[in-house]
């Protein structure tokens, strides 16, 4: 769409909405034909520039706001920006450097997606969010259980990456210490060295069949561990910072909007939706309002990337703001970050 619209403009139309976009990303106010003019080293009458305006808003690409003469982009005219007009910058080696450190002091997975969702948000002083690698990824290493009350058990997971998950399951009947360290104990010696998604499928295979040879312990240890290796999660979960930052973006101010896309951030499932349907494809992908299909970032774009391990795309993290973003700074930010992420998870315990 953006390409056979782009082919209408010729280079000077091209030039202006990619002066006007620059100008508005910069100071968040409509552009006027005299700024604009000044703005794109153009020795043109101001007849002309409103003819090229008014050409520009006639595709879609630029509207007036009611309360100014000027002119800000619309979707479209970021769509068209960012696929034909935009000239990225290159991350500075110094910032490169910095986060590369961060990244690599971690000493677990979990605190390596908190750094690297805390460095989006910082650096973009926008919402940053890292998705947690898929399960398949994620090799178990040893379980324990502890007795909270009657028919109410914490499980403790440890990851061979020292990762911990807690989660409580529910019992009908109240197990004694010595049960919950044996279905402990033997979770652990059956399981460990195992992904958390191979753990997952046998635990369903157990479930479901009638194991008549399955003695006492083994049987009480599936059945708890079939909670908490419940496919109920298998959407995942993502770590997101930054969320208030965009309070402070008069484009995001209005208070319905705000409070949906808050509700996005606290359910977190459309944003892991959105974020899983991404991890198929290559490289930078920018979805701008609302081509995310979801109505609370109407007035958003999302830059994403996909991280690595050993060549395979373990998850997804991005940045979330407002349209008005400075997409030439924040698509290298997310590029880099990703590359290097992947390479921390990489290196040796």
């Amino acid at each position: 769409m953006s390409q056979a619209i782009g082919e209408l403009l010729d280079e000077r139309a091209q030039h202006f909405l990619k002066t006007l976009i620059e100008r508005y990303i910069r100071d968040g106010q409509p552009v006027g034909s005299r700024t604009l003019a000044r703005d794109s080293g153009l020795s043109l009458s101001p007849a002309t520039v409103r003819n090229v305006l008014a050409d520009l808003e006639d595709l879609g690409l630029i509207i007036s706001p009611h309360t100014s003469a000027g002119r800000v982009p619309t979707a479209e005219g970021y769509r068209l920006f960012v696929d034909s007009l935009l000239t990225v910058q290159p991350l500075e080696h110094s910032v490169f450097s910095e986060l590369e450190e961060e990244l690599r002091s971690t000493d677990n997975t979990g605190r390596a997606l908190q750094s690297a969702s805390r460095w989006l948000s910082r650096m973009s002083s926008m919402a940053g969010v890292v998705t947690l690698p898929k399960p398949e990824r994620v090799v178990f290493r040893q379980i324990e259980f502890l007795r909270l009350s009657a028919g109410r058990i914490l499980a403790i997971l440890v990851t061979v990456d020292g990762e911990v998950i807690n989660r409580v399951i529910h019992s009908r009947r109240d197990y004694s210490a010595s049960e919950l360290e044996q279905s402990a104990n033997y979770l652990t010696q059956t399981f460990s060295g195992h992904s958390l998604a191979q753990v997952r499928e046998r635990m369903l295979q157990e479930l479901q069949a009638t194991r008549e040879d399955m003695n006492r312990l083994s049987r009480q240890a599936v059945e708890m561990a079939g909670q908490v290796f419940d496919d109920e999660d298998a959407e995942g979960d993502c770590v997101i910072s930054g969320q208030t930052n965009l309070m402070g973006f008069d484009e995001l101010a209005e208070m319905q909007r705000l409070r949906r896309l808050f509700d996005a951030f606290t359910e977190k499932h459309e944003i892991l939706r959105l974020l899983d349907d991404c991890m198929s494809a290559e490289g930078i992908q920018i979805f701008i309002g609302q081509e995310s299909g979801y109505q609370s970032f109407d007035g958003c774009s999302l830059v994403t990337a996909p991280y690595k391990l050993d060549n395979q795309v373990v998850g997804m993290l991005g940045v979330i703001g407002p349209t008005r973003m400075a997409y030439d700074r924040v698509i290298p930010l997310v590029d880099v970050t990703a590359k290097l992420l992947g390479a921390a998870l990489k290196k040796p315990d």
